[in-house]
């Protein structure tokens, strides 16, 4: 909020926002548009969504034009492997170091993957686009379901691994499934991923095995 209030103070033309999938909570269909219901199930959707709605009134009130991009499950180099978010990086890590990984529930809940260097040109795209519109929401995605698992054995086989990943409980207010449409973005901006999943598996493991540098 301090950063939309110096953003109007200095006559920031345009501002363009990394939301994300989870607002929309559990969805009714798949894939998901932009004109779905947006019910979040967890703290992080709800934070995203409602930052949204501040873009939006500020777009409306003389403040920079706003975009905000509703990512799906963004992977690539330089994920942090560490945290709890970004499964790819955390399965990729864990494989090449042969240490134990964890499917939280059965597996079968699936994902919408896309490479983070398409989201990067879709921040540029919104960033630069001639749209007149004060506010505007895209999607970014591939349209494309994975389940947990699935991604799991596409990374073993990736590593030359036979490590069997462990399994725990799920955990709440996940999401089953989701996959987005990106329709819109494609129409408004000549968005679409122009990456696959195996290749953008094989260049994330790739850089995983590079040495860590400053």
């Amino acid at each position: 909020l301090r950063l939309l209030a110096a953003a109007r103070a200095a006559g920031v033309a345009r501002l363009v926002f990394a939301s994300t999938a989870a607002v929309y909570g559990e969805p009714q269909g798949l894939p998901v548009d932009e004109e779905h219901p947006t019910v979040p199930l967890s703290g992080y959707g709800v934070s995203k969504l409602a930052f949204e709605q501040y873009l939006r009134i500020a777009a409306h009130t003389g403040g920079p034009r706003a975009t905000a991009l509703r990512f799906a499950n963004i992977y690539g180099p330089r994920q942090d492997p560490w945290g709890e978010a970004g499964v790819v990086a955390i399965f990729g890590r864990r494989l090449l170091d042969d240490q134990p990984a964890a499917i939280f529930g059965d597996g079968s809940q699936a994902r919408d993957f896309v490479y983070v260097a398409d989201c990067a040109r879709a921040c540029l795209l919104a960033l630069e686009a001639a749209d007149p519109a004060p506010w505007s929401v895209y999607n970014v995605g591939t349209g494309r379901l994975l389940t947990v698992s699935d991604l799991y054995q596409r990374l073993a086989a990736l590593a030359g691994s036979r490590r069997p990943a462990s399994r725990e409980a799920a955990k709440p207010g996940e999401i089953h499934s989701i996959c987005l449409d990106a329709g819109r973005i494609g129409s408004a901006l000549g968005w679409r991923p122009t990456t696959g999943l195996d290749e953008g598996l094989a260049r994330t493991l790739a850089a995983f095995r590079q040495p860590a540098t400053a």
